[in-house]
């Protein structure tokens, strides 16, 4: 009988052993599906167009510096030594660059300064070499992450990018015998029990690093002897299976090391940048312990929460690594009184967020959500942050002032507020500067630029214009009187907004001071049918139907398609797509997508340069004049727009350079109560004046095709010499050039006249160069 408890002893043995060698098979298939595909979720990042300057640019000296805190550059009281440290004074910047890491190019980080003359750029001079750079520029600045569930933020980074110490305050704070056991270290948790015991307080774990990568990845928190069994076995199999390097890359870049509201920060490399804004391979001694004493309670010995709590941690890591002989007594003796210096952070918050959906819907027809929240891709926009920043401020500030001016306009559910919106794009390639689709994103995240339908009133009344230019002439006369429309048998009879007390006008002057009827009459006699075409090819995409209100913007548009369809004027008759997404980049800066502009000629040169023209004379003398009372002198052209009843307030203004449209209405269509000069025009001055950098001050080039001839503006004929009493200066087409003289202002030399004509009818003939 005894003989045989031996050999029972021996086969349970066995069995077990088998059992358990089974078991570890089981679970190392568990690990290698889990560490052979994709290790971790990587939030995609969205950033923005990069930022370039130059000697000579104007610049708004308060956003620049907000732009420069937002991409992470740390002030300092003394000469910039480490990358993202900055140096202000009143005239100048010393700067040092982080490096610059976009599609196509790279660039390591130097140090420069910036010097300042008032409002503009005076010189930027690279100083470890002494000499003037004529261009700098910025790197982008990161809008957005696409989030998965987890909300997890990390940098991932290889054991080579740690610093030494680093790994050794990791080791010293959690596991010192790393490079010494197998996955389970007997001594350590005897060495914990003891502590414990002797301080009847928890001080110290027994869990190796292999153990807590286990409970990480693969366990749940809850605590029981089978799963600390569990636990056990998988980071023994773990240590078979990987080498010691594997394992503690793999931890460095799994551990949670804190918490930035609702995301989690997870990893050395994320943890660099939250708590001292640089790269882990810059990390000081105390900031390497700091970031090591955090692992064992992130929150608890945050620095953002507790400093003292933090820093006594710290000190006791620092204190381990001098036990452990991996510091010397000076290096313990001057890391033990220095503070926790960190950088600060600010609550992740999506920026520019109307933009972001905008751009979303597009990623997402390209991508799945899933794809975007955990493939690390970085996606670079058109979006330029200082322009989205200016636009917000603008709107915000413009429907503040209309609300003070008019108590009528106040309404207290956020709902219900007066709204407004903002579309700023580059008008030869499209590219979309800024989006501000509303007042609160947080109340409402409808999009009004993207998503909205509204009459656009007189700021369509260029596509009526540009549609006559074959047959009329900026100087050719318009009926200005009352005039009745029969439409489906009801009558309709256009009134203007303004009294125009001359019974005929110009084209000029009825687009410039946006004259109803005299737009009506024209309209007519070009052709409805020919106006809704005019519509289709500039890319409205609403219905258009040809009714004489289409002439004055009866009718609805999508503020976007409305904007672009005035970048054909702005860049000289070619039409651009709208364009948010530049490129997207794999983790490995791999480009998977490119967005090159799309354009297409939808006018002439020529003609875009006539409408340009006139809309010159809307800001100049017409309904935009208001702006050089606003501080506004450089060229441009715009048009206000006001629908019936005031439901609806315009203004788009443009450069070669640059164009913005304004919108400004109640959602439910209730009155404001103001025009567009008055309602959306201060808006538009308020945001242009905060971006000098976009405003060159360069005007519309006269092309070929386009020639000057002086006029009677009571006739629209060619002027008589010493006869009209006050003669202008007029565009006209080449081929579209009046031929006759003003026939009610007589010459007193007719032999003079006579000779006159006759050389400007052979000129006009022949198409001489224009005098």
């Amino acid at each position: 009988m005894l003989t045989r408890l031996p050999k029972r002893a021996t086969l349970a043995f066995a069995f077990i052993g088998v059992g358990l060698m089974l078991y570890c098979w089981h679970i190392s298939t568990q690990i290698d599906k889990r560490f052979s595909a994709r290790r971790w979720s990587i939030p995609s990042r969205v950033f923005s167009d990069i930022t370039v300057v130059y000697p000579g640019q104007r610049i708004n000296r308060g956003f620049f510096h907000e732009k420069l805190a937002r991409l992470g550059y740390r002030e300092v009281f003394r000469q910039p030594e480490r990358k993202g440290e900055l140096q202000a004074s009143a005239t100048a910047i010393n700067l040092f660059l982080h490096d610059l890491k976009v599609p196509y190019r790279k660039r390591d980080g130097f140090a420069v300064r910036i010097k300042f003359l008032r409002d503009r750029i005076e010189s930027i001079v690279r100083l470890d070499k002494g000499e003037p750079l004529a261009i700098l520029e910025l790197e982008p600045e990161q809008i957005m992450l696409f989030f998965g569930p987890e909300r997890e933020q990390r940098q991932l980074v290889s054991l080579d990018q740690v610093p030494k110490n680093l790994i050794l305050a990791i080791l010293a704070a959690e596991d010192s015998r790393f490079y010494r056991h197998h996955g389970f270290d007997a001594k350590g948790i005897l060495r914990a029990l003891y502590t414990n015991l002797r301080h009847l307080a928890i001080r110290q774990g027994g869990s190796t690093i292999t153990q807590q990568l286990v409970k990480s990845y693969f366990l749940t928190p809850k605590r029981t002897l089978p799963r600390k069994l569990k636990e056990l076995l998988m980071a023994l199999t773990m240590e078979v299976m990987y080498d010691k390097n594997e394992i503690l890359e793999i931890y460095l870049n799994e551990i949670y090391l804190g918490q930035k509201a609702s995301v989690s920060i997870n990893g050395v490399g994320e943890a660099s940048y939250f708590y001292f804004g640089k790269p882990v391979s810059e990390l000081s001694i105390t900031q390497a312990a700091l970031i090591a004493g955090l692992i064992k309670a992130p929150n608890y010995y945050s620095p953002y929460v507790h400093k003292e709590r933090c820093l006594n941690r710290r000190n006791t890591v620092l204190r381990a690594m001098h036990k452990n002989g991996w510091i010397s007594d000076e290096e313990l003796r001057a890391a033990l009184p220095s503070t926790a210096n960190t950088v600060g952070f600010h609550v992740y918050g999506k920026k520019a967020p109307y933009f972001m959906d905008y751009l979303s819907a597009q990623l997402q027809t390209l991508y799945p959500t899933e794809a975007l929240a955990s493939l690390g891709l970085s996606i670079y926009t058109t979006l330029d942050t200082q322009v989205q920043m200016a636009a917000e401020r603008a709107l915000k500030r413009g429907l503040a002032r209309l609300e003070r001016s008019n108590p009528a306009l106040n309404r207290t559910e956020p709902e219900k507020k007066l709204q407004g919106a903002i579309i700023v794009m580059q008008p030869k390639t499209g590219s979309i500067l800024a989006m501000v689709g509303g007042r609160h994103y947080s109340v409402s995240q409808f999009n009004r630029i993207t998503q909205a339908r509204r009459q656009p009133g007189s700021v369509f009344k260029p596509f009526v214009f540009v549609s006559a230019l074959d047959e009329f002439t900026p100087a050719s006369m318009l009926s200005n009187e009352p005039r009745c429309y029969v439409v489906n048998g009801t009558s309709w009879q256009p009134q203007n907004y303004e009294h125009i007390s001359e019974d005929r006008v110009s084209l000029r002057c009825a687009l410039a001071k946006s004259v109803n009827r005299a737009t009506v009459d024209l309209a007519m006699q070009v052709g409805l049918d020919r106006i809704v075409n005019t519509a289709k090819a500039f890319g409205f995409s609403t219905p258009v139907k040809p009714y004489p209100s289409l002439a004055l913007g009866a009718f609805e548009v999508i503020p976007l398609e409305l904007a672009r369809a005035y970048c054909a004027f702005a860049a000289d008759g070619v039409q651009p797509y709208p364009l948010s997404l530049r490129e997207v980049l794999d983790e490995n800066g791999k480009i998977l997508e490119r967005r090159h502009m799309t354009i297409a000629r939808v006018i002439s040169h020529a003609k875009a340069f006539i409408i340009n023209s006139m809309l010159q004379s809307a800001v100049t003398e017409g309904t935009g004049r208001f702006l050089k009372h606003m501080g506004i002198s450089f060229p441009l052209a715009g048009k206000t727009g006001t629908t019936n009843s005031f439901k609806d307030a315009w203004f788009v203004g443009y450069t070669p350079d640059i164009l913005a449209l304004v919108w400004v209405g109640f959602d439910d269509g209730a009155s404001i109560h103001a025009p567009g000069s008055r309602a959306a025009l201060p808006i538009w001055a308020d945001f242009i004046k905060a971006i000098p950098e976009h405003v060159s001050g360069a005007g519309f080039r006269m092309p070929p095709g386009v020639v000057r001839r002086i006029v009677c503006p009571q006739s629209g004929d060619l002027a008589v010499a010493n006869g009209c009493p006050e003669p202008v200066e007029e565009f006209f087409l080449a081929d579209n050039v009046p031929m006759s003289y003003c026939p009610l202002h007589q010459s007193v030399d007719p032999f003079r006249r006579i000779i006159k004509g006759v050389r400007d009818v052979i000129e006009n003939y022949y198409r001489f160069p224009d005098k």
